[in-house]
């Protein structure tokens, strides 16, 4: 039972772009692996800018910096 846990910054992804996520990723696991998608499980994590870290900061002020 193969487990993705997908992991973006909370900016607007809609439910429509998380279902493609979901539905990709299933495909990609049965066509390259041969995983059954009834038994595969993606979950998307949305994680807010301010709890998401690159180079010792957020990307909350990386961003404010135009990095």
């Amino acid at each position: 039972m193969p487990y993705v846990n997908i992991k973006i910054t909370r900016e607007g992804a809609t439910a429509e772009q998380k279902a493609e996520l979901i539905h990709g990723v299933t495909e990609l696991l049965r066509t390259v692996l041969g995983k059954n998608p009834q038994t595969t499980v993606v979950v998307i994590d949305e994680v807010e800018t301010d709890n998401w870290g690159i180079g010792g900061e957020s990307v909350t002020l990386r961003r404010q910096r135009g990095q």
